[in-house]
């Protein structure tokens, strides 16, 4: 399948220390592609991603989109934060936190942007909660309304910076569920960064492993399991099994060189 959007040999070096967050990292992703990305800690995975987004420059390599370079922030691609309780307001309602994802971008009239609002909120299940405030929801709720602004803007790529980390386990669950439906009723390309190695799996179609810092491309593998899955059903198959295996694996030997290239630094 043709690349769609291409990192192609990125780094990211920081100027005052002189350290990498990741040094000639490659890899594409399919357009309506699903594709995870994990790693250790410290490895360079967000930072990755906000430079995708176009809020970073890399010192090294570019990003590439059919249209073009990604050099800063595009309409067509948007980035979904971990922290949601920082990315929407306290003191705007449900539907007006949506809106600001595009009321100072679009040129429709202020019914139809609400309409287009509120068609987004029903998508993500929160349409009797639009005239709520942020505090009276769950943390799921409010994680959803950060994805409902996200797809307001209609992009065709979503990044996901570990947007469920702070979620409790059903409430992660349900959330995973919502986003495969989301990307196959709204053709999205979605790359998305996570710790949890059983998330990735689950809901991605290509799972790519980044190494210790400074993080490079150790290991792809493909996820040949159909859709729509099943959290119990999927996760008991015996290639997911076995793909578990063979990432834990390589996420623990990661973890181990990285552990010990910090402690030969200190004792240099």
């Amino acid at each position: 399948m043709a690349s769609y959007l291409e990192v192609d040999h990125l780094g990211k070096r920081f100027s005052a220390h002189g350290r990498s967050a990741f040094e000639d990292i490659s890899f594409s992703v399919a357009r309506n592609g699903f594709v995870a990305l994990i790693g250790p800690s410290g490895c360079g995975k967000s930072t990755l991603l906000h430079i995708m987004a176009g809020l970073s420059a890399p010192t090294a390599g570019a990003i590439r989109l059919k249209t073009g370079p990604v050099t800063g922030p595009r309409s067509d691609m948007m980035i979904v934060f971990q922290q949601y309780t920082k990315s929407i307001f306290p003191w705007k309602t449900v539907l007006e936190n949506v809106m600001l994802g595009v009321k100072y971008q679009s040129q429709l009239p202020r019914p139809e942007l609400e309409a287009l609002c509120r068609a987004q909120l029903d998508l993500v299940g929160l349409g009797r909660y639009a005239h709520y405030h942020p505090y009276q929801l769950s943390g799921g709720m409010q994680q959803r309304v950060a994805i409902a602004r996200a797809l307001a803007r209609r992009p065709d790529i979503l990044l996901m910076d570990e947007p469920f980390s702070a979620l409790d386990a059903m409430m992660r669950v349900e959330l995973q569920d919502l986003l495969l439906k989301l990307w196959q009723e709204l053709g999205l390309t979605i790359l998305f960064v996570t710790h949890d190695l059983d998330e990735a799996l689950y809901l991605a179609q290509r799972v790519i492993l980044l190494s210790a810092s400074p993080g490079k491309v150790a290991d792809q593998v493909a996820v040949p399991l159909e859709y729509p899955r099943q959290q119990v059903e999927t996760r008991s198959e015996p290639v997911y099994l076995e793909l578990r295996e063979r990432l834990y694996r390589a996420m623990v030997a990661q973890v181990v060189a990285g552990r010990a290239a910090a402690e030969a630094e200190v004792r240099a």
